[in-house]
């Protein structure tokens, strides 16, 4: 795919119950086990959003198993 034909595709953010992030084609319905976000766009805009919003990188289930073993 081009990069021009591709500037012509929105996506939109979509997250999963592990607070995993990802974009996918906004024209498509998000997958099993994803949703969307409420957040659409190019795919850099996509990307950029996820890039200031996803800081820790692991799984919900990982943080919460590390979170009850500290305390």
């Amino acid at each position: 795919m081009s990069d021009d034909s591709e500037k012509n595709i929105r996506y939109t953010v979509v997250i999963n119950d592990e607070e995993q992030y990802s974009i996918w084609p906004a024209h498509r319905s998000a997958p099993a086990g994803w949703r969307e976000v409420g957040v659409a766009g190019t795919k850099e805009e996509c990307l950029d959003h996820i890039e200031s919003v996803w800081t820790d990188m692991r799984p919900r289930s990982l943080r919460e198993r590390m979170d009850a073993a500290a305390r």
